[in-house]
């Protein structure tokens, strides 16, 4: 047994859960693992899920996926299939087997007993990752406190397993070697973490107290993860905000101050990126994140083109910032979507739109952010116009009064009187024409 394998094992259990050990102990392989509905394809998932895993230093080796009407309450896929995964994995070498889905603790144990190997599923591999990149204090209280309590009701059979394959992807921070073995312990230091964060949100509330006293008007850049907006950070504000292509590159809100045009100012805040079925156990770990949108004067919501789950990925964070920021019926800011990277192949004339309408740019090559820094500054100007649109609109108009975009004023005859800030020629870009060829006037 080598010194480091020595260290890990006569270690503590529970103090040494950051820092040190929050890191990547070596390569490991993966096949990855998806249960397919007839309501739920699996291509983008996987897609994504691979990504995740070579985010978290982990190569994927092989994909296998069952098509069922729902997972197996025991095992998750079919008891047939898991010896076929068993086969698989021991040809390809594979270290760990990654589920695409959140497994219960029955699941993930009974799958571990007859793979012979680790088995993570999506959240814990979510979670491996921000406990990797969490660079702040108060990020990785959040990060490791997620990871206990997630790992709390799965202890029972999992400590042995991980003790005996070691380090590596699903083993740092907690659930690391014989976790199962001092629950009282454990649960101590969830009480600890939690009386850390309390300050540590203090100070975080001071940091916000200094923001919101600038007179500066304030823009915060939501989207998916990995959908440029550090990248469109640095493009607005000539900095030099980490960039990666790899998801959950920003763990940290960033605040840069940026030219706006016409002898204008404003502070652009960058932010976590979302994803799908965010595990809730690290919603308190974008306390920063839900906070900056949920104060901004204007929020900037970057699209991938080139993904081709676009529409789910712009679903997905509008169901975040609902669900997660705006509760209330109350007032939210205003968003405009930037559809981002236009200069890659796979965006390039892409007419699947529908489902959003924005202004197209390039981040990276500097396309269309002239006619961006026009569009803020156009709505924080707050010099808005009233128009009638058609009652055929009406769905739009609700969407876009959600957001802030629009407000309506009243119901005519002639159609609905609503109230905006964007230019006529944007509100007749957002509300087609109807059938008779009408379209949007001015009620002024």
């Amino acid at each position: 047994m080598s010194d480091e394998q020595d260290r890990r094992a006569e270690g503590p259990l529970v103090e040494d859960y950051t820092g040190e050990r929050a890191r990547v102990y070596g390569a490991e392989c993966a096949v990855l693992v998806a249960v397919e509905t007839p309501k739920a394809p699996v291509d983008d998932a996987l897609r994504e899920l691979s990504s995740l895993a070579r985010t978290a230093g982990v190569e994927p080796l092989g994909e296998m996926i069952q098509a069922r009407n729902r997972p197996d309450p025991s095992t998750f896929i079919g008891k047939g299939k898991v010896d076929e995964l068993k086969a698989a994995a021991e040809e390809l070498g594979a270290d760990v087997v990654l589920f695409n889905e959140e497994l219960s603790p029955a699941q993930g144990r009974n799958l571990e007993e007859i793979l012979g190997r680790k088995v993570i599923d999506r959240t814990q591999l979510i979670l491996d990752i921000f406990a990797q990149r969490a660079a702040t204090k108060e990020a990785r209280i959040q990060v490791e406190l997620a990871q206990l309590r997630y790992l709390l009701p799965r202890l029972r059979g999992w400590g042995e397993a991980l003790s005996r394959l070691g380090g590596g992807i699903g083993t740092r921070g907690p659930g690391e070697t014989k976790l199962e073995v001092d629950r009282d312990k454990i649960n101590r230091r969830i009480h600890a973490l939690e009386r850390q964060l309390v300050k540590a949100e203090a100070e975080r509330r001071i940091q916000r107290k200094h923001r919101t006293a600038s007179p500066l008007p304030k823009i915060v850049l939501v989207g998916y993860t990995n959908s440029g907006k550090s990248t469109l950070l640095n493009r607005l504000c000539e900095s030099d905000a980490l960039v990666e292509d790899k998801l959950f590159a920003t763990l940290a809100t960033s605040v840069r101050r940026g030219d706006l045009g016409e002898g204008r100012t404003g502070l652009f805040i960058d932010t976590v990126g979302f994803i799908r079925d965010l595990p809730h156990h690290l919603i308190p770990a974008f306390a920063s994140t839900l906070e900056a949108a949920r104060e901004a004067d204007l929020l900037l919501h970057l699209v991938d083109l080139a993904s081709p789950a676009a529409e789910e990925e712009h679903r997905t964070v509008l169901f975040t910032l609902d669900r997660e920021v705006f509760q209330t019926d109350g007032a939210r800011p205003p968003t405009i979507d930037a559809l981002n990277k236009v200069d890659l192949d796979l965006a390039r004339g892409r007419t699947d739109l529908s489902f959003v309408d924005g202004v197209r740019i390039s981040a990276q090559e500097g396309t269309g952010i002239d006619l961006l820094l026009d569009r803020i500054r156009s709505v924080l100007s707050k010099e808005k116009k009233r128009f009638l649109v058609p009652y055929s609109a009406g769905p739009l108009v609700r969407r876009l009064a959600a957001r802030g975009q629009v407000t309506v004023l009243g119901y005519r005859e002639s159609g609905i009187e609503i109230e905006s800030a964007l230019c006529p020629e944007d509100v007749a870009r957002l509300i087609p024409p109807t059938e008779t060829g009408s379209s949007p006037s001015s009620a002024e």
